[in-house]
């Protein structure tokens, strides 16, 4: 007897061919036992990994005297049973054979259950799915479902023969890829047998169906699916595109982004961010015809050569992008750079509130011209074909159409005697008639229908 609260052996018990043996060694293999308990007499049956912590098992033998000697010999021995040095307690079972139940998976049914590895839930519709088990019988009923393993689908045959064929010709194939949607590569079949019999099926629609009963109320979401099948997943258009960017071995800027949606229209806006451990960026068109035909071209194809920097676009639910910041992250196309429009000061020299030079060989040519800033003198045109009139401005005398200037005049008594190249009397201003005239002025103070005059400062 053992001293202990617990008995190590029932010695109570009703004798079996089959042995109970309690703290075996972790992952005790077949071989072990058998090697074991083959000295008192011959192993018919095992069955290792049982209880909890998998650390018990099941010996079977060919005869009841054989159990008997074995328990006996460990109940009146010094020395306990032992396995790689764990002590092992051995009694009897109260089963009278070891029948190894199989599990649902294993047992042959009418209902195959299919796990479609690779997919996610809607990438393969019911229709595919019935095709390619149809080939081997007709399918009476089909159910679809989302499980922590995946996407996976209830299959109802006829009979077991026509479910097992269909098992064994499809487990571990893959279905064609005509049959899958353009961003599937591979859809894996892994199939077992279910433990149901006859499916329960209430509606007709894109997650189950009935095919042995046409009367079958139908439920709107099957048309729906339906619809989803035929032209795809249909999503809201927009002229913004999400852009995911995959495979991203060189790093990706705005230019680079600029240069490739811009050669399908002009692009207003660009965003880049990171989200869920990848790259994206949100680019902006004028339209959502110019967005729908860069995002069918672009789909799938990669910025760089080798595979790198692959594009993945949808429709963003944005339409107009809010760029606060000019930075490297983001950038808007429609306002200039603000770094091209600062004009540094000179010290000394006046600058003309809320104006800017503009260098006068920069600007286009043609006749319409941008207005005049009061007190700034139009830009010299040595063509003058290009200027429109301008009305005469106000002077210190009638008629006088030029501005007064801004230099001291000096009155003849100061000046020396006699003709002077400088004199106002015999100095002929360029392009008037008389001299001491001013250009496009006729003598009376009228000026004439023409340009104002210009002077180089």
């Amino acid at each position: 007897m053992s001293t202990s609260g617990q008995p190590q052996f029932r010695y109570t018990q009703t004798p079996s061919k089959v042995v109970h043996l309690r703290n075996l060694p972790w992952e005790c293999s077949e071989e072990e036992l058998v090697e074991h308990c083959k000295p008192f007499g011959q192993v018919v049956n095992t069955k290792c990994g049982v209880g909890a912590n998998k650390n018990q098992a099941f010996v079977e033998f060919a005869e009841l005297s054989q159990a008997i000697s074995m328990v006996s010999y460990y109940a009146s021995s010094s020395e306990p049973a032992q396995i790689r040095g764990k002590t092992v307690y051995v009694q009897y079972s109260n089963r009278h054979e070891i029948v190894h139940s199989k599990i649902p998976g294993d047992v042959p049914g009418n209902v195959l259950l299919v796990s479609l590895e690779g997919v996610e839930p809607g990438d393969v519709s019911i229709d595919v799915i019935h095709l390619v088990f149809s080939a081997f019988g007709f399918v009476h009923k089909i159910a679809t479902f989302e499980k922590a393993a995946g996407f996976q689908a209830l299959i109802q045959f006829s009979d077991v023969e026509t479910a097992s064929q269909a098992r064994n010709q499809l487990d571990g194939r893959s279905i064609p890829r005509y049959l899958l949607p353009a961003h599937v590569n591979t859809c894996n079949l892994r199939i077992t047998y279910s433990a149901h019999t006859d499916l329960n099926i209430k509606f007709q629609s894109h997650r189950s169906r009935d095919y042995t009963n046409p009367y079958l109320p139908v439920n709107p979401t099957a048309i729906e699916g339906a619809m989803q099948s035929a032209i795809g997943k249909s999503e809201p258009e927009s002229n913004v595109l999400l852009a995911s960017i995959e495979n991203m071995q060189y790093a990706v800027t705005l230019d680079a982004l600029h240069m490739v949606f811009s050669a399908f229209g002009p692009v207003q806006k660009i965003a880049i961010f990171e989200k869920n451990g990848g790259t994206q960026a949100l680019i902006q068109y004028p339209d959502i015809a110019t967005a729908t035909v860069a995002k069918e071209a672009l789909e799938g194809h990669c910025i760089y050569d080798g595979g790198y920097c692959k594009l993945h676009l949808s429709y963003s639910r944005h339409t107009d992008l809010n760029i606060k910041a000019y930075s490297d992250r983001s950038r808007d196309y429609t306002i200039p750079d603000p770094s091209m429009l600062a004009v540094p000061h000179v010290p000394g020299v006046p600058t003309a509130s809320g104006s800017v030079w503009q260098n006068p060989s920069a600007a286009p040519t043609g006749p319409v011209q941008p207005p005049v800033p009061g007190g700034q003198a139009p830009s010299w045109d040595p063509t003058m074909t290009a200027r429109p009139s301008y009305p005469p401005a106000s002077g210190a005398f009638p008629g006088q159409g030029y501005p007064q200037s801004m230099y001291p005049m000096y009155s003849p008594a100061s000046m020396p005697m006699g003709p002077s190249p400088v004199s106002p009397a015999n100095h002929v201003i360029p392009g008037s008639a008389q001299p001491g005239v001013p250009p496009n002025q006729v003598p009376g103070g009228s000026l004439q229908n023409a340009q104002p005059s210009y002077y180089s400062r």
